[in-house]
């Protein structure tokens, strides 16, 4: 398959849900805790809530909302990257020298800490971006 044809299935998966999924069964969560988030359920959660701002590229918009790709704190370390979906972020920031002055929203009780694992693995492998994945044990320890 094509990175274009996935996207577009990604699209319209997005499209078509209203909510995203969170879990697995409820027998299973010490499992789940274990493993890393699906990257792939991280691509229908970022199309569905973090794309109008950080663009489908991942190259955010200049002087608003930076760029996720090639952007080392995203490839850094995840307890940071977790900190700032779960708690947001605001004022000036700089990323790869250019300034931005945007507000990320703390998505904390807005989705779900699987769906935070899930987005967070998958903006960590995206666009040439390779860093390691995030578990929902990860995403939970980050208070």
């Amino acid at each position: 398959m094509t990175r274009a044809f996935l996207l577009a299935l990604l699209i319209g998966a997005a499209a078509c849900a209203k909510t995203t999924s969170s879990g697995g069964p409820a027998s299973a969560p010490a499992a789940i805790a274990r493993n890393p988030a699906s990257a792939s359920d991280g691509a229908v959660v970022y199309i569905t809530n973090c794309s109008s701002c950080h663009q489908t590229n991942g190259e955010g918009v200049p002087g608003a909302f930076p760029p996720l790709a090639g952007n080392p704190a995203v490839t850094g370390n995840p307890v940071a990257v977790i900190a700032i979906v779960k708690h947001g972020i605001g004022g000036k920031i700089e990323v790869n020298g250019t300034a931005y002055s945007g507000i990320m929203p703390p998505w904390e009780g807005l989705i779900s800490d699987d769906d935070i694992a899930a987005v967070v693995t998958y903006i960590r492998s995206s666009w040439h971006n390779r860093a390691s994945p995030v578990s929902l044990a990860n995403v939970r320890a980050v208070r």
